[in-house]
């Protein structure tokens, strides 16, 4: 049987992090994929851009996670943070997807962890508060591994719900999670033609920039509208699709942009019938897409579908049950941790569970929240951390520290403490939190540790 300091279930932006954040800690890490690549929704799903790595002009999330963007930067695969121009958020950062497989992995490689791929978690096997080993499927059948410290990046809470620690999962008054979206990305886009269209049809978009000028000087293209082709369609029957408007984003391609329009409510990704059909009503969903740019959309009549997916994209599932569940009114109101480990600036995005429509609250220009490290473990497991979107949050709280960027930041956190954690043979729950601070900002991680502010315990 193989063992490792650390293992960590997904290899996502949060698991993928955490592993190199581990290792370059000298810690012996293996990240267990289940695809043949890492990067998550970010290259599973089709998900892009990221966003935001920012809190009005501070960027709120640096370290591990930024030093990806540069890095694909520098080769000319992304064209790093720039201003959301729909201006929801602060920036975005588009990115070329296959580029960030191989940037990712080379970034792993480099640290010195291993990576098992087409393996998912069959068994987790545990003495008292501890688990000692996990069991693995894959081509060569039913395996396991042992570890000291694990690391739950499955995006779903996997390896925490099986190993017992509680979940909530969805909204708090009927347990409905919010939809889950097939994207699809498509190529030969008129781009300068969707400009001009929007410029001379400004009432048929939403969030269009203040001076309509500047959509001349944007590098990528970030679109909410078509409301009148849409609701055209949805007459005609032409779409079926529960939502009000047509959203997409340029890639770090010119030309190439991904659509986030696809709404699929009422499946569960933690029940494997309902993800499947989830999968199956997406594509459905996407060829109604395809047939609608090709006929109602300016600057799409060229436009070619080049993927869905491949896998679909999932907002919400399980909130692991921590030592401190995450609140709205803790970002709301910028409430100050003493564990800090991570920073954010998304607001509260809420794409709903119910239908049509998208619900948002906003904190005040360049507001900023802390991420406290104790929702990231649970009373139940001593040496397990739950990194990403599945940490112990409120179905509200959730919808603001899903994204991208700010699981990056969780999972960087993540992956120093189950190093510290590992070689230092202490619990999870009992880490020095002032090391694992300082480790982070060595690693470059943004922290602002203020305690002059009332501190939540």
């Amino acid at each position: 049987m193989k063992e490792f300091d650390v293992i960590i279930l997904g290899g996502g932006i949060s698991g993928a992090v955490a592993g190199i954040a581990s290792s370059r800690l000298g810690a012996k890490t293996l990240i267990i994929e289940s695809h043949g690549f890492l990067g998550g929704m970010l290259t599973a799903a089709g998900v892009g851009p990221m966003m935001t790595f920012h809190a009005g002009k501070k960027q709120a999330i640096q370290g591990i996670t930024d030093e990806l963007i540069q890095r694909l930067k520098k080769i000319g695969k992304s064209v790093g943070h720039i201003k959301d121009l729909t201006n929801y958020t602060y920036s975005i950062t588009p990115f070329d997807s296959e580029a960030m497989k191989h940037e990712l992995e080379m970034m792993l490689v480099e640290s010195g962890a291993e990576i098992l791929y087409h393996t998912v978690l069959a068994e987790v096997i545990k003495e008292g508060n501890k688990i000692t080993k996990i069991k693995v499927c894959n081509k060569a059948g039913l395996s396991e591994i042992g570890g000291k410290i694990f690391i739950d990046a499955s995006g779903d809470g996997d390896l925490a719900a099986w190993s017992g620690v509680k979940f909530t999962k969805g909204r708090e008054t009927d347990g409905a999670s919010q939809p889950m979206t097939l994207k699809m990305k498509v190529r030969n886009v008129d781009i300068n033609r969707v400009k001009q269209y929007i410029k001379e049809n400004p009432d048929n978009f939403t969030r269009v920039p203040e001076n309509l000028d500047d959509l001349n000087k944007v590098e990528r293209l970030s679109v909410v509208g078509y409301l009148k082709e849409f609701k055209e369609a949805k007459e005609k029957g032409d779409i079926t699709i529960k939502r009000e408007d047509v959203l997409f984003f340029e890639t770090n391609n010119p030309g190439e942009v991904i659509f986030n329009t696809t709404r699929l409510l009422g499946f569960d990704s933690t029940d494997p019938w309902s993800l499947s059909n989830a999968e199956i009503e997406g594509r459905k969903q996407c060829r109604e897409l395809e047939y609608f740019m090709k006929n109602y959309m300016i600057g799409f009549e060229n436009a070619v579908v080049v993927t869905t997916g491949p896998s679909i994209g999932v907002r919400s599932s399980r909130q692991i049950e921590g030592l401190y569940t995450l609140k709205a009114e803790d970002l709301l109101e910028q409430r100050k941790f003493d564990d800090v480990i991570a920073h954010s600036g998304y607001p509260i995005d809420i794409h709903s569970p119910d239908g049509e429509g998208t619900s948002h609250r906003k904190l005040e220009w360049g507001g900023i929240y802390g991420i406290p490290y104790r929702s990231l473990v649970s009373k139940e497991i001593n040496n397990l951390i739950v990194v990403g979107r599945c940490l112990s949050a409120t179905f509200e709280a959730q919808a603001g520290v899903r994204t991208t960027p700010t699981a990056g930041a969780i999972g960087h956190a993540g992956g120093v403490a189950a190093a510290i954690a590992a070689r230092e043979n202490v619990k999870v729950q009992e880490l020095n939190i002032k090391k694992l601070q300082d480790i982070l900002q060595e690693q470059g991680a943004y922290l602002e540790i203020e305690l002059s502010k009332k501190v939540i315990n």
